[in-house]
């Protein structure tokens, strides 16, 4: 069966974007340990790179190596949005989650106005694919899925913000996962991989 993943970037006191959506504030190091880590984690996971910038990330060709369905909330999708891309991931099946979002906004995105976990449910018994679900954000949303989130691979910052969107935004349901790896950048940033337990 499918996994859904959550793959996401995290400060270290949870928060997944500030609290108007920004996610600029995530220190990427020096030059040099900037453009490491980016190539490093694009080979890893090239189909999270937006369309727009795979050529420029230099995966502009290449294959999905782990996820070929991406599910967003309507705050993650809203980036691309406010730069007029409806389409940000066209290398990837695309699932919007939102109650107000029209849904003929783009071909080639699924706007899916209620009930996220039936959704997933669906997605992760599809058997005609080996590649997982890719959760990206945000945090109501994950709050919503927790009981189908299988993996969790949290790229964690050096910075702490203060308030704004947090990781998780549910309701109280201690799920324990287990850290299955851990790879430090030398800017600071964290990659760990965690599994359900």
């Amino acid at each position: 069966m499918r996994k859904l993943v959550y793959y996401v970037g995290v400060s270290l006191d949870g928060r997944i974007a500030g609290p108007g959506g920004e996610f600029d504030f995530f220190p990427q190091g020096d030059e040099q340990q900037a453009a490491a880590y980016s190539a490093w984690m694009n080979t890893l996971h090239p189909e999270t790179v937006p369309a727009a910038y795979r050529a420029a990330a230099g995966v502009a060709d290449a294959p999905n190596r782990r996820f070929d369905t991406v599910v967003m909330g309507l705050g993650a999708y809203r980036p691309a949005l406010d730069n007029g891309i409806t389409s940000p991931y066209t290398h990837l099946r695309q699932y919007v989650v939102s109650s107000t979002l029209k849904p003929d906004i783009d071909p080639e995105v699924t706007v899916v106005p209620s009930d996220p976990l039936a959704l997933v449910r669906d997605l992760k018994d599809e058997g005609d694919t080996d590649l997982d679900i890719w959760l990206c954000g945000g945090g109501r949303l994950a709050g919503t899925l927790l009981p189908e989130i299988d993996e969790l691979l949290v790229k964690t910052y050096p910075v702490i913000v203060g308030t704004g969107v947090p990781v998780v935004d549910g309701t109280f349901d201690p799920t324990v996962f287990t850290v299955a790896e851990r790879t430090a950048f030398p800017n600071g940033v964290t990659l760990t991989r965690l599994t359900r337990r």
